[in-house]
């Protein structure tokens, strides 16, 4: 169980994985770790054969190709630490390539959609207020939630009309729209100090205690004024991010600098927007020509 202390530590510290990627891939390895025990193996033992048979016993458990895809990637991973602390010298996953995925395409919110949800919040209460400024904040940045309440007051600069992100692998800067900014500008004159228990908290966001805002917190925000919007797609925190991205490809924006604005460190992971508006064209083709 140390090389699993010590990976954790690795993936959080060196690698700087998401919140996300950080559960997810220690869940996989301790899940990989019991059956290796039932199995009567070492970590440090395991070969590629023992590898497809976990794959091919996931398979028969009837997890999905997605779920056995990110558990090979997370012992890609926990074996590339072990390989780099000279536990091992052989990655077993490495190589080994179960059945991939189709990648679907992210949902996104039509123009209208996107202004009828960012007109839910009532700003004339301090709640309202704050909630307005923080989904202004994520449309106007495409930042991710993990991001968006690790923010600290000194990340805004309203004058200037730009935010500074720490994100996974460096910073960046993004810029803000007016509407934005004024709706930063009223949370940050006007509601901020009111809800603040410690004069002495950086946090950018906090909720109705004074505390940096949780992501479960968030989450809930989103989800009420979908319900008050009346909008039947499921949204979430990252649907705002996908939207944001969409809607700067099909106003003329370049991919390379949507990349820089998301934080992408590959370009590869930015492209899927163009298949997103494609395809957005392709549908409105079907309805609209007469021949079609």
């Amino acid at each position: 169980m140390d090389h699993l202390a010590g990976y954790e530590t690795w993936l959080s510290q060196e690698k700087r994985a998401a919140a996300n990627t950080l559960s997810s891939y220690l869940r996989d390895v301790r899940q990989f770790a019991s059956w290796a025990d039932q199995e009567h193996l070492s970590l440090t033992q395991v070969t590629q054969d023992d590898v497809r048979l976990y794959a091919q016993y996931l398979e028969k458990k009837g997890k999905s190709n997605a779920t056995v895809v990110r558990s090979v990637a997370a012992l890609k991973s926990f074996y590339t630490y072990l390989i780099s602390i000279r536990a091992i010298r052989v990655n077993p996953a490495k190589g080994f390539c179960p059945s991939r995925v189709e990648r679907k395409l992210p949902a996104i919110l039509s123009n209208h959609e996107v202004d009828l949800f960012l007109e839910q919040p009532d700003p004339s209460d301090s709640k309202g207020c704050r909630d307005k400024a923080m989904l202004e904040l994520l449309y106007a940045t495409g930042i991710r939630v993990s991001e968006l309440i690790s923010l600290d007051v000194q990340d805004l600069n309203l004058s200037a009309s730009f935010l500074r992100c720490r994100g996974r692998s460096k910073e960046r800067v993004v810029p803000l729209y007016k509407g934005a900014v004024r709706a930063m500008a009223a949370y940050i004159n006007d509601v901020r100090p009111q809800l603040l228990e410690n004069p002495g908290e950086t946090a950018l966001f906090v909720n109705m205690n004074g505390e940096r805002m949780s992501r479960q917190g968030f989450w809930k925000i989103v989800k009420c004024y979908q319900d008050k919007a009346g909008i039947h797609k499921d949204i979430t925190p990252h649907t705002l991010r996908h939207s944001f991205a969409a809607h700067l490809l099909e106003n003329g924006a370049d991919l390379k600098s949507i990349q820089e604005m998301l934080g992408h460190a590959d370009i590869s992971a930015t492209q899927i927007y163009t298949q997103v508006v494609n395809q957005k064209l392709r549908d409105v083709y079907s309805m609209a020509h007469p021949r079609a």
